[in-house]
């Protein structure tokens, strides 16, 4: 298997994103690719021992930034990073795609040098989310502010498949974001989807408020993009914001640093849980190849768990999964 990686990606780049390929090359014995500046990316190489690694440089003269508009970056910039790693995939020279990039540039790259997967609308960005018995999939996260119905319907589909394939979580149940459990509430979006996901087939258990998604209620959580995205960041912030308020109270009170010592493994198994790092990167479903996109402020353990993510994405065939449900979906709705 050979992922092809994205090394001006992430916000502090290259060093993060060399280190944490040199680290799953190790650990995943796969073929790394990192694309990228030659004068950048040596050196860092050079910091590692690479002995029995199959860890190859392709230079990339430009960088995609996260201040630029990603449909633009995406045309003009052709010796990118992105755009050389992307078309590497879309040659077949590499089996996946990582980066820590601009989301939107990676996004505009593979629609543009991918395309989408024949009879998927519009792709989605997902995310694993952390629940309290195991973790459910979030999906769309950022990729399409304003969504229509028929767009979620294949957001579930595409997220059942990524579910039961990558993650090994059994006839995925699935739910769709709303301000009310009972059927009926919700936006128009909302209103229009549920009887769309009631007849679908796929294990649909209505809707979810927005405590419902750390209870475990569902394995897939559907949403546009927008919404998605403010629960994912909120949902971020709020568990840094939680592990530091327990570390100050802790650190005010002479006894409670006792009982922190007596409990400092469960404290880091909560740590470990709500660490977006261990979770690597989202997966843009939809999209004709597999791509992973990771945190832009990811550090080494985050990108080599993004490339993790990618090596089963492609183990477990994720793609054609979905352009084989997709086609069975249509059919299924031309014969109705």
């Amino acid at each position: 298997m050979r992922i092809v990686v994205d090394a001006m990606g992430s916000d502090r780049h290259p060093q993060p994103d060399v280190e944490g390929a040199v680290q799953a090359a190790r650990e995943h014995g796969i073929e790394i690719v990192l694309v990228g500046r030659k004068d950048m990316v040596e050196p860092e190489l050079a910091n590692h021992d690479l002995s029995g690694l199959a860890i190859s440089l392709v230079h990339a003269s430009q960088v995609i930034e996260m201040k630029e508009h990603p449909a633009a970056a995406a045309k003009s910039k052709k010796d990118s990073s992105m755009v050389v790693g992307m078309r590497m995939l879309k040659q077949g020279q590499v089996d996946a795609f990582v980066s820590a990039g601009n989301s939107g540039g990676v996004l505009a790259v593979a629609l543009l040098y991918l395309g989408r997967i024949k009879g998927v609308k519009r792709p989605a960005l997902s995310t694993v989310f952390p629940t309290r018995d195991n973790l459910c999939f979030v999906l769309d996260v950022g990729a399409n502010a304003d969504c229509r119905p028929e767009y979620l319907l294949q957001f579930a589909m595409m997220g059942s498949v990524y579910a039961e394939r990558v993650l090994g979580i059994a006839d995925p149940r699935v739910a769709i974001v709303s301000n009310g459990e009972e059927e009926g509430k919700g936006n128009a979006l909302v209103q229009q989807t549920y009887p769309l996901l009631k007849a679908s087939g796929l294990n649909f258990v209505g809707n979810a408020e927005g405590k419902d998604i750390p209870t475990g209620l569902a394995d897939v959580i559907v949403t546009d993009g927008f919404t998605g995205n403010v629960i994912a960041k909120l949902s971020e912030g709020v568990a840094g914001f939680m592990l530091d308020i327990i570390k100050e109270e802790i650190r005010s009170r002479p006894m409670a640093t006792v009982g922190a010592l007596l409990a400092r493994s469960a404290f880091e198994e909560v740590r470990r849980r709500l660490d977006y790092r261990e979770y690597g990167g989202a997966p843009l479903l939809g999209v004709d190849g597999t791509v992973i996109v990771a945190h832009g402020r990811s550090d080494s353990l985050a990108i080599k768990n993004a490339i993790r993510v990618a090596k089963h994405a492609v183990e477990q065939d994720t793609v054609n999964a979905i352009r084989h449900g997709i086609t069975q979906s249509l059919a299924a709705s031309s014969v109705e």
